[in-house]
């Protein structure tokens, strides 16, 4: 050892928590060199400092003794991925994680080791001897490294805050355990990534869309998923669906009774019970026409009931439950108060088996002043007495603890609640048992027979109660029968048929659903109690007085919905597998990349197909809630997957949505999330984006970006979205990627038209995509529009639809689209041209029609809605870019009005400017006047240029 005899070493100890750095600061300085102990302060005001002197392996250490308070970081997504419209749940599977520190007061803990660290030579980790612990110790020796990369690092193993305990942990240091840490890394990421994408993507897709009526503040309800409090749910329902689907069915049995001098017996038929009543009947005819019994066996021996094994922290929770109905959640907060004051061991523990080095004598021996089990503690360590007995052990040891033990006599504190007497005398009863001989019987079984039916009756009489005398919470009853001999005949004092009807099994109580969770392998000793909080936290699952589990129709649609899916993600399957990987990362039998690797991209695709079968939980969700009017915000619009980046924040996705209306656009996620700040100087504004980026432009760029606050700097919300044709009536995002489009990737859509609202030459499947290099895209939101051509006459979502008004809408599309459109260019103007013809004007239902006289399509017949020819019937011609138009009478009478010129009768035409479009090929004038289709003259200029001879989709300057 570095340092010499007479030169102290100074140590830096550090504890998980405060109330364990003063008991074994007070053990350890219980010695005459120590110097007594003193205490001050560090940074932080609840984390103080213990001094005193003591000697470790004959070499002397100057000894600071601090604690932390649980984990210091956490891992936690990088800042861009935090908020939940930042990005699409499906990235959290391999978003940058990093380790951050919990809150302020860590900060200053972090000081104080640090601060600590740098005048010593030995760092010595007093944390709680689990992985748990193991994981919280890295994270003190990074933050003491950080200050001195010369520290001696040592681990003090112990399980209970007792002198002995104490003194041999600190005189046998060991060497801080990397794969126990590397166990909870892999745990805390996959439980973060998989638990952020489910829960964001549940909550973001059901909250709103139904009426959650179990709170009265459901705009705030997170709909949670975790890997483990899922599949606890998952036991829950589960059992409760077999309560449900239970149908109870009659069945019968044959009773026999026998009195005699020494009591009554009484025998079941060995059959059990017949469900058919005709056979039932007819053996019991045989019985009643013979009813003499005979003895045929008669079986005595001695049976023994044997004690529990060593109590771990499944069984003690277990217990409690059963024997004081106390919650896993309350006993293991009070069994944590007993142990840090010293009265049991470390209570979160697997193990359920002593060590020989265990000196079980010398724990018995503190109990033998109890007032209550203080003689039967005598009796144990009375050789003559005979009742000690070596425990057997269950056959699991986490070689971490040993199993829960009292360490401390007491006969009752005075600051104890009733509680903390429950458990503590649960404990010692415990252990006094399973050092203990197992309970005698003496069990006779007989066995008759009637007419060839066989019938028995068993009786037992306790011979020694052992171990009976001091666990109380088991009893062993006793049945005396009455004395029978083999070849022995008697009458039946009663012969009956009896009915009954099966049951359904009981709900889960608490100590069922522990037994569940252990078998399955879901959450560890210390987790499990947790995993069942959170399900009544989250309205998942309600528990009776009678400590029984029901599941909350929020928690039971969840369930119903992914079982619907097809996927098994509320069974403990998948979770148990993890479990598993995560104890081989432990062993090191697997590598801590590798499990992380595998899991992930198992849950990945589970999460990716879960969500494109979302409409199942939709489908669930609506068996138990009503469906709300409200719109969610974001949320007058439904979220789907990510097609980009948004290119005008370069902070959220742009994903697809679904209006209420049923229409598509694609929209950034960072609305109405506040993103960037503007400052304002005169008519320019400069805006710093979250990246630095700094962005420069007219006041009109607000156009775009809805200020949300007054002032300087001014919040604002990104607004970017792209409007897809109306004619879509279904839209899917691919995992495609557009080659040519930057930035990317640009993943397309699988868009499905509506045939009777698009062009005959445009196919009604189309993979697109939405980055500017789709003509078909751009051509039919312009034939189009973004709103359905038919909206007037269209129901909403989840509304009524008459006949009358689908044919109508049928109709007019048609007619819309007769002729075939060769033009590979379609402008704004012809767009307008048939929104305003929708608006008003309304088609004939007859099939009236002329040829165009400047481009021969189809003409249809039209009525005129505006106020100077309201009810005037007039032809219009539908092809792409042709504009004629001619009142029915002048057609009648052989008058057209070709493009190009205005129709005398047209209202008001003369005292307005016509809007004109240059297009040579045409032959087109720039100085043409067209007349929109209901005779009203077209006015306007192109916003670009500003010439009015053509519009801005049609501007040769346009784009530059």
């Amino acid at each position: 050892m570095a340092g010499g005899e007479g030169r102290p070493l100074r140590a830096l100890n550090v504890a998980e928590k405060p109330s364990v750095a003063k008991a074994v600061s007070g053990i350890l300085s219980r010695n005459p060199s120590s110097g007594g102990l003193r205490v001050r302060e560090g940074r932080s005001r609840y984390n103080k400092i213990f001094e005193f002197n003591y000697a470790i392996q004959n070499q002397q250490f100057h000894m600071a003794f601090t604690s932390v308070t649980g984990h210091l970081m956490e891992v936690e997504f990088e800042d861009r991925y935090r908020k939940w419209h930042s990005c699409d749940p499906v990235d959290l599977y391999h978003a940058p994680s990093r380790n951050m520190c919990l809150m302020c007061d860590k900060s200053d803990i972090e000081k104080t080791l640090e601060e600590e660290a740098r005048k010593s030579q030995w760092l010595i980790l007093w944390l709680d001897c689990d992985r748990e612990g193991e994981n919280i110790a890295f994270e003190v020796v990074e933050v003491c490294t950080r200050a001195n990369r010369n520290l001696n690092i040592w681990r003090a193993r112990f399980s209970a805050l007792i002198d002995r305990e104490i003194h041999y942990a600190a005189q046998h240091l060991i060497r801080p355990n990397q794969l126990f840490a590397d166990a909870v890394d892999v745990r805390q990421e996959i439980d973060l990534r998989i638990g952020a994408s489910f829960t964001r993507f549940q909550t973001m897709l059901l909250r709103d869309a139904f009426v959650l009526d179990f709170t009265t503040d459901d705009k705030n309800v997170i709909l949670s998923y975790g890997p483990c409090q899922f599949p606890t749910l998952g036991f829950v329902v589960e059992r409760f669906w077999e309560i449900q689907s239970h149908e109870p069915e009659e069945f019968w049995t044959i009773n026999c009774t026998h009195n005699s001098e020494e009591g009554t017996a009484t025998f079941n038929w060995m059959r059990g019970h017949l469900f058919d009543y005709t056979c039932a009947t007819i053996l019991y005819e045989m019985c009643v026409q013979e009813p003499i019994a005979t003895v045929t066996n008669v079986r005595q021996q001695e049976k023994p009931k044997y004690p529990p094994h060593p109590l771990s922290t499944i069984e003690l929770e277990k217990r409690a439950s059963r024997y004081f109905r106390m919650s896993s959640e309350q006993t293991m907060k009070v069994a944590e108060d007993l142990y840090q004051a010293g009265f049991i061991s470390y209570p979160r523990t697997e193990t359920d088996c002593f060590s020989e080095r265990t000196d079980l004598h010398t724990i018995v021996q503190d109990q033998q002043a109890h007032p209550i089990w203080g003689s039967y503690a005598q009796r144990l360590l009375d050789p003559e007495a005979g009742l000690w007995r070596n425990p057997s052990g269950g056959g699991h040891d986490d070689k971490a603890h040993p199993p829960i033990h009292p360490t401390k006599f007491s006969s009752g504190e005075s600051g104890w609640s009733q509680d903390h007497h429950k458990v503590y005398e649960l404990v010692v009863r415990h252990f006094l048992a399973c050092v203990s001989q197992p309970a005698i019987g003496a069990e006779t079984t007989v066995e008759i027979d009637i007419a060839g039916e066989q019938f028995s009756a068993s009786g037992r009489v306790i011979i020694a109660k052992n171990y009976l005398d001091v666990y109380r919470f088991e009893t062993w009853g006793g049945s005396v029968i009455p004395t029978y001999t083999y070849g022995q005949q008697f009458t039946p004092t009663t012969l009956t048929l009896d009915s009954g009807v099966t049951r359904p099994p009981p709900l889960l109580s608490e100590a069922d659903l522990l037994s569940c969770m252990d078998k399955a392998g879901i959450g560890t000793d210390a987790t499990m109690h947790d995993h069942i909080k959170k399900l009544l936290d989250r309205y998942y699952a309600t528990k009776d007085s009678s400590m029984r589990f029901s599941p909350t129709k929020l928690g039971e649609a969840l369930v119903m919905g992914y079982d619907d899916m097809g996927y098994e993600l509320w069974k403990p399957y998948l979770r148990a597998a993890m479990e598993s990987d995560m104890k081989a990362v432990s062993m090191g039998t697997k590598r801590k990349a590798e499990v992380l690797e595998a899991c992930l991209q198992q849950m990945k695709a589970c999460f990716v197909d879960a969500r494109l079968n979302k409409g199942k939980l939709f489908e669930a969700m609506a068996v138990f809630f009503e469906r709300s009017n409200r719109s969610n915000g974001n949320e007058a619009y439904a979220i789907g997957d990510v097609v980009r980046r948004c290119g005008l924040c370069l902070e959220s996705d742009m994903v697809l949505r679904r209006k209420p209306d049923g229409n598509f656009m694609v929209g950034c996620l960072g609305y109405p999330q506040m993103w960037m700040w503007f400052s304002i100087h005169g008519w320019m504004i400069s805006c710093l984006g979250p990246l630095g980026v700094e962005f420069k432009g007219l006041i009109t760029l607000l156009t775009q970006w809805s200020v949300v606050m007054e002032g300087e700097p001014l919040w604002i919300i990104c607004r970017n979205v792209v409007w897809l044709p109306g004619s879509v009536s279904e839209a899917a995002v691919t995992s495609n990627i557009c080659s040519t489009c930057s930035p990317g990737p640009v993943y397309m859509i699988q868009f499905k038209f509506r045939r009777l609202e698009i062009p005959p030459n445009y196919n009604v499947d189309h993979l697109g995509c939405i980055g500017g290099c789709d003509n078909i895209l751009r051509q039919l939101v312009e034939i189009c529009g973004t709103g359905s051509r038919n909206n007037s006459s269209m129901p909403g979502r989840g509304q009524g639809h008459t006949p009358s008004s689908s044919a109508q809408s049928n109709s007019r599309s048609q007619g819309a689209w007769q002729t075939a459109h060769s033009s590979s260019s379609y402008t704004s103007h012809s767009s307008r041209g048939r929104s305003a013809q929708t608006q008003d004007a309304a088609a004939e239902d007859g099939e009236s029609s002329i040829p165009c006289a400047s481009c021969g399509a189809p003409c249809n017949l039209r009525t005129a809605n505006t106020p100077a020819n309201r009810g005037r019937k007039f032809y219009s011609c539908q092809a792409q870019g042709c504009n004629f138009f001619i009142w029915e009478d002048n057609a009648n009478t052989g008058g057209t009005v070709p493009r190009g010129s205005t129709s005398r009768s047209a209202s008001n035409s003369s005292r307005r400017g016509g809007r004109g479009r240059s297009n040579q090929s045409r032959g087109r004038a720039n100085d043409v006047a067209f007349v929109s289709a209901t005779g009203e003259p077209i006015s306007g200029r192109c916003f670009v240029c500003g010439d009015p001879s053509h519009f801005a989709n049609a501007c040769p300057n346009r784009g530059r």
